[in-house]
């Protein structure tokens, strides 16, 4: 089998795999998955705090990320706030009562690492987080800005 065609399906398996695995939180919290993934974005990236940033990081749609905010933030579990300096730039925080919800995502994150680097060495670990950022390094400009994310400077 090609190549490109094992790191296609691994890649496919791994997401279905984490996924599946936070059903069901947003099946606890009727949370989108979608909702989910954004919670998990702020509570795992201070100071990547607003939906551009989600965006652009997550490589998500803004036409997904926009209403998903509006939602969380209709169910309290998000506040918005101005910045001082750009008044076009809106910061989005976690509220207390998305606390739960965090502490079962990162049982989630531990777990589905547990479960993909199970007989991995740390030293293979290591090494697999090199290749991943080189990875990382050999498409990061390769792939078209979409409509409505920032570009890299």
């Amino acid at each position: 089998m090609a190549r490109a065609t094992i790191l296609l399906g691994n890649i496919r398996r791994i997401i279905k795999l984490y996924d599946s695995m936070l059903k069901p939180i947003c099946d606890r919290y009727e949370l989108s998955p979608i909702e989910t993934t954004i919670i998990s974005f702020l509570y795992n990236n201070p100071g990547k705090d607003t939906a551009a940033d989600i965006v652009e990081l997550r490589m998500l749609s803004k036409s997904n990320v926009s209403p998903a905010v509006e939602s969380l933030i209709q169910k309290s579990l998000l506040f918005r706030r101005q910045d001082t300096a750009d008044r076009r730039r809106i910061h989005l925080s976690l509220t207390p009562k998305a606390e739960p919800i965090t502490r079962e995502i990162e049982q989630v994150r531990k777990s589905f690492h547990e479960q993909i680097f199970r007989g991995f060495s740390s030293e293979e670990e290591s090494i697999l987080a090199q290749f991943h950022k080189r990875i990382e390094e050999n498409t990061k400009f390769r792939l078209p800005i979409q409509k409505g994310a920032p570009a890299d400077v």
